[in-house]
């Protein structure tokens, strides 16, 4: 999903820093920060980007097939574990960068077998995009809902032949991810899912023929939402629509749930970024975690 304000954080400078270029500018940025963000997602917020170290756990890139193509993921895990509930964790439209990598590190843990996998992997690699509108029309709007669906449910399998107890699974996401966890919380028998301020309408195309107001009668699974007030990519209106079609949908519709933080905007949760919140992603974080474990995730 394009959006303005991920443009104006491309564009700004960290405080107190100063280049005489766009390019020189990346460059010491990657030089300063290290490598592992999305070169689109540059600058980084330094003072608040969260680095989870990997001692302790099983960490790093994988693969499983699905449908004769070699999917990459990166997962983590408690090391030496087995029987984990599985979290699968859903990409923002830069992939699976430094940002996602150590959200999955997170949820390791918290005991849990995380695994993010590529799912524009046959589309591109998003993290060498500088541009992201040229991200979105050439990798992004590619991708149909249908091979996530499938690249997700070969994740599941992945989990379960690796340590994982996919009857106790959940699934989370971030913008872009926010909406397929909706998605996949029909799709696929998980216990819950957490969607962080994923879009809730659009317009049906080949491509992405359904949109979560659409399925949300057909949970599966209860579903936290966890939105801004000041998002401005995702007015309140489609939220309160999406809670009438939760209302009206099966008792996993009808659990499901949102929490709007006022004043938050889009990517709130997002601590290498300026639009970071403290509050609201500490909150949410807790919310996540217990949200999980008490739909059965644990």
């Amino acid at each position: 999903m394009l959006r303005d304000d991920l443009k104006s954080d491309f564009d700004s400078l960290l405080p107190g820093q100063s280049t005489e270029n766009g390019a020189t500018r990346r460059t010491a940025l990657k030089a300063a920060l290290g490598v592992g963000y999305a070169a689109a997602t540059l600058p980084i917020a330094a003072q608040t980007a969260i680095r989870t170290s990997s001692e302790g756990l099983t960490a790093g890139p994988v693969t499983f097939e699905v449908n004769g193509f070699q999917v990459p993921a990166y997962r983590a895990a408690p090391a030496g574990k087995t029987g984990l509930p599985v979290i699968l964790v859903v990409q923002e439209i830069f992939g699976v960068h430094e940002y996602i990598q150590d959200t999955a590190r997170r949820f390791a843990r918290e005991g849990f077998l995380a695994i993010a996998p590529e799912l524009y992997a046959r589309q591109g690699d998003p993290s060498k995009y500088t541009d992201i509108p040229r991200l979105q029309a050439e990798i992004v709007s590619k991708v149909p809902d249908a091979q996530v669906m499938a690249d997700l449910d070969g994740a599941m399998k992945w989990a379960a032949a690796n340590g994982g107890d996919v009857s106790k699974a959940g699934v989370t996401g971030f913008c872009w991810g926010g909406r397929i966890t909706w998605l996949y919380s029909a799709h696929a028998p998980v216990k819950a899912g957490v969607a962080w301020y994923g879009r809730l309408v659009g317009t049906a195309s080949d491509l992405t023929p359904r949109h979560p107001v659409d399925v949300a009668a057909q949970l599966k699974a209860p579903v936290l939402g966890l939105y801004g007030s000041a998002d401005t990519g995702i007015p309140l209106d489609t939220v309160e629509r999406m809670k009438t079609a939760l209302a009206a949908g099966s008792p996993a519709a009808k659990a499901s749930q949102f929490v709007v933080y006022p004043d938050a905007p889009h990517a709130f949760h997002a601590d290498y970024r300026p639009t970071f919140r403290q509050a609201a992603a500490e909150d949410g974080w807790k919310r996540a975690i217990a949200w999980f474990r008490q739909h059965g995730v644990a």
